[in-house]
């Protein structure tokens, strides 16, 4: 047999042939483990060490502010230890808390409820209970605790009250409702809807998306379009009409939708795609849905817009007609509304002395007497 050779060891150069020298090794200063360092560099490794010792750690930010804040003389800050402690121990046990709000607050959240220029929070009517909300809403706030719930539903009353006759006050409302229950989507629905119907559109999306965010509803799209055409942002509300969230609205959001972007064409001088945008399938002249109404009357406008004045003159007359197929619109019963005045009281019954003469009554008066006094005879 022939003697084995024995194996020799491969250099760090054999190796860096091998395997391709991926890390630059050539570039680097590579000393054995047996190196010795001379005095110059062992006096610069220990001022290194000592300048790394010196430095002062880092503080945080806030610190930072705080110390710029109280100063950073030591005399200044044992002068005022006293009352520092007791700065300290309020905050901790929830006291002053307006200036710990403030400090917590982010810069970032811009929320109308949140503004430091906000005034208070606008009455409530004496006759409001909180209870007139609807069971839905009112089980999604009754997590809350009994002060900050009645709270939240009696401002939310008074914001479905006035939407319609003051939006300005109703968005006032809820955002009242909102500083304590901001955290339900019903609150934000709230502050939504009466933001838009009170022009501020930038709160309404705002609102909107946190609303889409928390609960996963999506049928304030076509709002949300309104307002993004409103704010002078048009490709937007298109991009939202053909999104994937859209193609899942009901039917009666779907034509709100159609309708809202229909407008937007016509901003835009784009006529047909106005028209072509309405040609839904519930456009049909014989038959009248809760919608169709505002559907013919889009649809008459686009057709005006076009120059069809006859055919939009159709349209015209059957939107009549499906109001008051509906009973919508100048068709609509009238709203009876309760003045609280107190009904009249009932006019006692007459009695029999009233009506019968003094006379008379004196008469069958002394017949009962007579007849309480008589004997009583054996067969009684």
């Amino acid at each position: 047999m022939a003697e084995e050779q024995p194996k020799q060891r491969r250099s760090g150069s054999d190796r860096n042939q091998r395997f391709g020298d991926k890390k630059n090794d050539s570039k680097r200063d590579w000393r054995g483990r047996g190196h010795h360092r001379t005095d110059s560099e062992e006096s610069s490794a220990r001022s290194d060490r000592r300048e790394r010792w010196d430095r002062k750690p880092r503080q945080h930010r806030a610190e930072r502010g705080e110390q710029e804040e109280r100063g950073t003389g030591r005399g200044e800050f044992r002068g005022q230890r006293g009352e520092r402690r007791g700065q300290r121990s309020k905050d901790q046990f929830g006291r002053n808390r307006r200036d710990q709000e403030a400090r917590i607050r982010q810069r970032g959240d811009q929320r109308s409820a949140n503004r430091e220029d906000r005034g208070r929070s606008p009455d409530i009517d004496p006759d409001v209970t909180g209870k007139e909300l609807n069971k839905v809403v009112l089980k999604q706030i009754s997590g809350m605790d009994d002060r900050n719930r009645s709270w939240v539903s009696k401002h939310l009353v008074m914001a479905g009250r006035l939407l319609a006759t003051d939006p300005e006050l109703a968005f006032e409302h809820a955002l009242a409702a909102s500083r304590r229950g901001g955290r339900h989507a019903v609150v934000r629905e709230a502050v939504g809807l009466t933001a838009y119907a009170a022009g501020h559109y930038h709160d309404a999306l705002r609102e909107f998306r946190t609303y889409r965010r928390i609960s996963g509803d999506q049928s304030h799209l076509p709002l949300m379009a309104a307002s993004e055409a409103a704010l002078g942002r048009p490709e937007k509300a298109i991009e939202l009409a053909e999104s994937i969230e859209a193609e899942k609205l009901e039917v009666e959001q779907k034509v709100d939708m159609a309708i809202i972007i229909s407008g937007v064409y016509a901003d835009m001088k784009e006529y047909e795609k106005a028209k072509t945008v309405l040609e839904l399938p519930q456009l049909n002249l014989g038959r009248a849905y809760s919608f169709s109404p505002r559907l013919f009357r889009a649809y008459g406008e686009a057709l005006t817009d076009l120059g069809q004045l006859d055919e939009a003159q159709t349209w015209f007359n059957q939107a009549t007609v499906a109001d008051a197929a509906l009973g919508t619109g100048d068709f609509a019963p009238p709203e009876i509304i309760d003045l609280g005045e107190d009904l009249e009281e009932e006019e006692p019954k007459p009695r029999v002395k009233d009506v019968l003469d003094p006379a008379t009554t004196e008469q069958q008066g002394n017949q009962d007497t007579a007849a309480e006094q008589a004997p009583a005879t054996d067969g009684e």
